[in-house]
């Protein structure tokens, strides 16, 4: 039997904020989440991470319930990164690597700090202090920390706001190529529409918790 290497609700209802039907988000590809605010956008992502579960229904992943997949190990192949994400440890490097130590995984090199800071316009020394950074240096950083951890799956919530229109094109440029290139899957929330139309192989529109067709 081949396995659809997809995420897949069915009949799911989050309290009263999100009622879908069915959704099929394909896996290898970029697919964004568009949507007004209070459309249910980050209610989505939460749930295929499974920091919050279903009121009613059910969501698979390759064909497995979450039901039965064990939350930690999930996490390790789908990493989501939220909106404000919160800064760990005083330095760049301590960082970067606090997701791998969570994890129980080994740091990365300095080299490879380096290379990930670089991919994401981060022109920064590995022993600067986070507290120095702006909003949209700690925004790269927090795109870097979740690159370090190499995860199958990238779940992001409105992953450039505070980012200027070239370092967006930039970042999403790199964000692209790894997508392809190493066949991941990327998962954004985005208010950009031109981000969307530009990057995205499928594009899913969520309103007042349902699933708009066009």
């Amino acid at each position: 039997m081949v396995v659809k290497k997809m995420i897949k609700f069915e009949n799911v209802k989050y309290k009263n904020i999100v009622e879908i039907e069915n959704l099929e988000i394909h896996l290898g590809k970029i697919t964004s989440i568009v949507g007004s605010s209070g459309s249910g956008k980050t209610t989505l992502l939460r749930m295929i991470n499974k920091m919050i579960s279903p009121s009613e229904g059910n969501i698979y992943y390759n064909e497995i319930d979450l039901k039965n997949i064990n939350s930690v190990e999930l996490r390790r192949e789908i990493v989501m990164l939220s909106q404000n994400a919160s800064m760990f440890g005083g330095t760049i490097e301590e960082n970067l690597n606090s997701g791998l130590l969570f994890q129980d995984r080994e740091k990365i090199s300095q080299k490879e700090a380096y290379k990930i800071l670089s991919d994401m316009k981060l022109n920064k020394k590995l022993e600067d202090k986070v507290d120095n950074l702006s909003g949209g240096e700690k925004q790269r950083l927090a795109l870097a920390r979740i690159i370090a951890l190499d995860p199958k799956i990238y779940l992001l919530d409105e992953p450039t706001s505070a980012l200027d229109k070239k370092t967006e094109q930039d970042v999403f440029d790199f964000f692209n190529s790894i997508i392809k290139v190493h066949k991941k899957t990327l998962i954004m929330v985005t208010h950009s529409k031109e981000l969307a139309e530009k990057f995205s192989d499928e594009i899913v529109k969520i309103e007042k918790g349902k699933i708009v067709r066009e």
